[in-house]
């Protein structure tokens, strides 16, 4: 099932168990409403294990599209007789989580679809261009400007060159993501570096305090200790540092020290107005609310920072995109301009 499914089915489910509707017989109004495919009977396996006497989450583990946290919390509200108010919870913790991911990616996609054109434009002219005006300079017989020395030798290195540097890039970008995602010396220095980066940096830490805050007020709610929860919440964010972070946080907790002292541990990675609402909502007994708007507040922030690095990035890449393509222009042109004050 895709993440986008996970919700849907999270959603439907909950508004049918707060209608009053029985568990089986929600989930058979919604395979009835699915469309075939795989997410339409990993749910019938689901109620096939439910209808056999199996508990929901039990049910739930047994399918990688819902995560540990998921299963957890449906969990603890299995344990609490409040399943129907938790799946309300979740379904609205995924549709702000994904809201917030498509944020981040829609700030990364303007950038990197500039970048793959600029790159295909000067592929292109190195490749058919510069050698055209290059068979024509021959004809000259004259000395050439270094510009225009300069940018037939990339031509020559793109064009005898190029296709392995294609060759060997796809697979290398490749060979680093399945490291990044597997080897834990590889995550920390890549994620320190991302988060020490000028605009992206910021977005990058709204964004995981966003999800780590949202995730940890939703484990809070179903009455799991907090020490359990940050167990939890330690891989949501994605970044091995906020992960090192959660388990130090417990660690202050297992000891008896509150939470805003423990997240003051780390005030590297969350800033004081964090951790300052923590030992509010510590204080007044609302910490679920207090970390809930936490994630409120981020988010915001996160859509903000995006809305500021799209209107930033596109005069930028514009420029340096028409300040290349405009270089090779007139070192091409320039020979011909040259000949004529000659003449």
């Amino acid at each position: 099932m895709r993440s986008q499914e996970v919700t849907r089915f999270t959603r439907q489910l909950a508004t049918l168990l707060q209608s009053g509707v029985a568990l089986l017989q929600a989930l058979d109004i919604v395979i009835k409403g699915m469309p075939m495919g795989k997410a339409k009977n990993i749910v019938r396996a689901i109620r096939r294990r439910i209808e056999s006497g199996s508990a929901l989450n039990l049910a739930l583990r047994r399918h990688a599209a819902f995560g540990d946290v998921y299963c957890d919390v449906v969990a603890a509200s299995e344990a609490a007789g409040m399943l129907d108010t938790m799946l309300e919870r979740l379904a609205e913790h995924r549709e702000k989580t994904e809201k917030l991911q498509r944020s981040v990616r829609s700030a990364m996609a303007y950038p990197i679809a500039v970048l793959v054109i600029a790159l295909t434009v000067m592929l292109l002219m190195f490749t058919y261009v510069v050698p055209a005006f290059e068979n024509t300079f021959a004809a000259f017989h004259a000395e050439l400007p270094a510009l225009t020395r300069g940018v037939i030798a990339l031509s020559h290195a793109c064009v005898r060159y190029g296709g392995w540097v294609i060759a060997g890039l796809v697979p290398s970008l490749w060979l680093c993501r399945k490291f990044l995602h597997t080897t834990t010396q590889w995550q920390k220095p890549w994620h320190a570096f991302v988060l020490r980066l000028p605009v992206v940096g910021l977005l990058v830490q709204q964004a995981c305090i966003a999800r780590w805050s949202r995730t940890l007020s939703t484990m809070f709610a179903t009455g799991m200790p907090l020490n359990e929860a940050m167990v939890a919440v330690k891989g949501v964010t994605g970044n091995s540092l906020y992960a090192s972070a959660s388990e130090r946080i417990r660690g202050h907790l297992m000891r008896g020290r509150s939470m805003a002292k423990a997240m003051a541990s780390v005030e590297s990675l969350f800033s004081p107005w964090v951790v300052h609402m923590c030992a509010i909502g510590e204080e007044s007994g609302t910490l679920e609310l207090m970390l809930s708007k936490t994630a409120d507040h981020f988010e915001a922030e996160v859509e903000l920072s995006v809305a500021r690095l799209s209107s930033l990035m596109e005069p930028v890449l514009i420029s340096v995109l028409g300040l290349i393509v405009g270089v090779i222009v007139v070192a091409l042109y320039l020979p011909i301009f040259e000949l004529g004050n000659v003449v």
